[in-house]
């Protein structure tokens, strides 16, 4: 990029930074999350491995605050991160022993999968809500504070979707045992056997849930934000209210799609399962497995995992926002300084 094609880019984003720098913001924030909440997903699930042990062809899920992995268990006892070599007596025990028997890098090791996959999706999902967001509120006029609502939804569907094929293949390589030098065959197969739709199968199962997270999302941290602005009398977010605005808003959206969210992993799972298995039946529908759940639980079945799924989503979203923030804030003022010099060098 030449130095003369950066001020006219500045001026057409109205956030003063360019879509490239949104991306490395995004792409920051993605894998400070990461390295933040991997550990507490890996001891979580070695915790559910020493309660009931994972039979091969069983599923469950992994999540590192970012996004969800449905992981098939090939023999029971094949990845370092859901293994119980040893016995637990609580999550602090679970985190001392770990460390103390397989290296505190055992903490991280669901973290190649989850750079693979969650990354480019944070760098969608993020850069394209920036750019709806800021096109919206010109177009929408005195609705311009529904923006965020709009834009978050849209950003999600299109990150989605983009991603929704990637996390089948990797599955998919995951329950045949197969390597990544074998990703063609596997996507080949893929479509051969049930078309090109096949790798999109699922999508509406997590559309479902992650849509109106996203439209919730946005549009309460966009109203915590600007109220914590107001409250504290500043015109420029700072890294406190950015955090405090994601943890509450991810809060918020993570309540309110409770029930989505627990219907959305159980479908899947169930889809991968008889996928692993390679049986010819077919898995449940989202309505089905709703009423399932309703028959056998009641509608308090729809809210199991509140507490787990709080504790992980707020932090998750407030360290992702806070970071994606702060890395905005210093490429907009990177971008203005280089004007400023530019401007002298020009009168000069």
């Amino acid at each position: 990029m030449s130095g003369n094609s950066i001020p006219s880019l500045v001026t057409v984003d109205t956030n003063g930074i360019t879509p490239i720098q949104q991306m490395v913001a995004s792409c920051s924030g993605a894998l400070l999350t990461s390295l933040f909440v991997t550990p507490l997903d890996v001891v979580k699930i070695r915790l559910q491995a020493q309660k009931n042990p994972f039979p091969k062809g069983k599923c469950f899920v992994y999540c590192n605050g970012l996004m969800d992995h449905i992981c098939v268990c090939t023999n029971g006892n094949s990845k370092a991160w859901y293994k119980a070599p040893g016995h637990f007596n609580s999550t602090l025990d679970a985190f001392v022993k770990i460390v103390h028997r397989e290296g505190i890098q055992s903490l991280w090791s669901g973290l190649p999968p989850t750079l693979v996959m969650a990354v480019p999706a944070t760098v969608i999902y993020f850069t394209c809500y920036d750019q709806l967001c800021a096109a919206l509120k010109v177009r929408m006029g005195s609705h311009a504070e529904e923006a965020p609502l709009l834009a978050g939804a849209l950003a999600r569907v299109g990150s989605s979707t983009v991603i929704s094929p990637l996390e089948l293949v990797r599955t998919k390589l995951q329950a045949q045992r197969q390597s990544y030098r074998e990703l063609s065959e596997v996507i080949r197969f893929a479509v051969v056997s049930d078309g090109w739709k096949s790798l999109w199968r699922g999508l509406g199962a997590t559309l479902l849930r992650d849509v109106p997270f996203s439209a919730l999302y946005w549009y309460n941290y966009e109203k915590a934000k600007a109220f914590l602005c107001e409250h504290y009398n500043t015109r420029q977010p700072t890294f406190t209210i950015t955090f405090i605005s994601g943890a509450v808003s991810g809060s918020i959206a993570s309540i309110v799609t409770l029930p989505f969210d627990v219907v959305k992993t159980r479908r899947q799972v169930e889809m991968v399962e008889v996928q692993a298995m390679n049986s010819s039946s077919k898995a449940s529908s989202t309505l089905s497995v709703m009423s399932r759940i309703v028959a056998e639980n009641g509608v308090a079945g729809l809210f199991v995992g509140f507490l787990p799924r709080l504790i992980k989503v707020a932090p998750a979203c407030a360290i992702m926002i806070s970071t994606y923030e702060f890395g905005k804030a210093y490429f907009r003022q990177y971008n203005q300084e280089r004007q400023r010099v530019r401007l002298r060098s020009s009168h000069s």
